[in-house]
């Protein structure tokens, strides 16, 4: 990753079409179009990839994972677990609907403890939130189990791990909904965008019409549909759904390239005593978009990050003290900052997240490294940053 190091000749066809055409818009403008509705198409390709009978793509990851929310449901007051380590725009998605982001710990898949899931779950819980971060997913069954004991609704958040698989089905096809980004720095790529996939119709339907501000969708008179119920506006452009279009067309070719690289690093840091790397799941396959590893405390991590970073090795990065993804720089949320006032009813039923324990958290972030891995890097490329991680790496655990 990301999709943007390989555009090539099929990106810049899919973009022609549209250009050709002059319709940007996803909805309307049929007779204009030379028959090309390139949301729609990535819409087909994202459901037969990630075998679903639904997809809806929409304009971004953050987009996605709001829309699934709403189309399940979710609301005002209404509690959705989340793992501590995660983009903010999960909490935001979250919040953006009057929900309440319940944070838990994460354990050595650096994604949701079940156990703390379950300690976690309230007479307020409507859904668990799985965020499937740097390529590898939760253990999905035990999530699942919960929800299904306790009637929720388990969304994967998958933006980060499209392509990855847990028991012979792909990440986001798990739950009863799964999201994914098509940022710039994903695995594939729309520039701007992100995707919803279900088999629920009734979920699918309302996250047809949520997003693009209720219009139900029906007969071809744009003006003349109805809205059956309040939306907002998270549509995707025919631009950006046709760059998407064609990467998805590659992602196997991605993550082929991906794994082979992933491989040679990690055969190169095995040897090295002190080093664990992270668990992956029984019956889980990663998308190799990153190699994350353990080092026995956090003082030798954060020192060898920085040693790595020093000997040029791009790319490697020490989550624990990271303003976007973990929650001890997340002041934004602890604060309640906002432009707008927040509602009494979020901030009554908030937990008090400055007072919080994630003592379990640390312990795994703390010592947690994550290399990302290209897709451009030639094999002797990646034969020379094998080499150096390993050499930084084990003078780094024995100083």
């Amino acid at each position: 990753m990301p999709g943007f190091e390989l555009f090539g000749a099929l990106e810049k066809k899919e973009i022609n079409d549209v250009m050709e055409s002059g319709v940007l818009m996803r909805y309307g403008f049929d007779g204009l179009r030379n028959g090309h509705w390139k949301a729609k198409e990535l819409e087909t390709a994202l459901r037969h990839r990630m075998q679903s009978k639904h997809a809806q793509v929409v304009s971004s990851g953050t987009a996605a994972l709001t829309v699934a929310l709403a189309s399940a449901g979710i609301g005002a007051g209404d509690e959705v677990i989340l793992p501590t380590f995660t983009f903010v725009a999960s909490f935001e998605a979250v919040l953006a609907l009057g929900a309440i982001p319940i944070l838990v710990d994460i354990d050595d898949t650096l994604t949701l403890d079940p156990i703390a899931v379950a300690q976690a779950i309230s007479n307020k819980t409507k859904a668990i939130m799985p965020v499937h971060m740097c390529g590898s997913m939760a253990d999905l069954d035990p999530l699942q189990q919960l929800c299904n004991t306790h009637g929720l609704v388990l969304v994967e958040d998958a933006c980060q791990a499209i392509g990855g698989s847990y028991k012979g089905k792909p990440l986001g096809s798990y739950g009863d909904l799964g999201c994914f980004s098509f940022d710039y720095v994903k695995t594939i790529t729309c520039g701007e965008g992100g995707g919803i996939i279900t088999n629920n119709e009734r979920y699918y339907t309302n996250a047809d019409h949520y997003s693009d501000h209720g219009h139900d969708h029906k007969g071809k008179d744009r003006g003349a549909e109805t809205h059956p119920f309040l939306g907002y506006n998270h549509r995707i452009s025919e631009l950006n759904a046709a760059v998407g279009l064609a990467q998805i067309r590659r992602l196997d070719e991605f993550l082929a390239i991906q794994e082979k690289n992933y491989a040679i690093l990690r055969k190169a840091l095995e040897p090295i005593q002190g080093i664990r790397f992270r668990k992956v799941p029984e019956g889980g396959v990663e998308n190799y978009s990153f190699l994350s590893f353990f080092l026995p405390n956090a003082e030798k991590a954060k020192t060898v990050q920085k040693s790595l970073t020093e000997a040029e090795v791009d790319g490697c990065f020490y989550w624990y003290d990271n303003n976007w993804h973990y929650y001890r720089k997340w002041e934004h949320l602890t604060q309640m900052k906002s432009l707008g006032n927040v509602s009494q009813e979020v901030k009554n039923q908030l937990p008090d997240y400055t007072q919080a324990d994630f003592s379990k958290s640390d312990h795994w972030i703390g010592r947690t490294i994550s290399c990302l891995i290209k897709l451009s890097w030639s094999e002797a490329e990646v034969n020379e940053r094998a080499s150096k991680m390993a050499t930084v790496i084990s003078k780094g655990i024995t100083s």
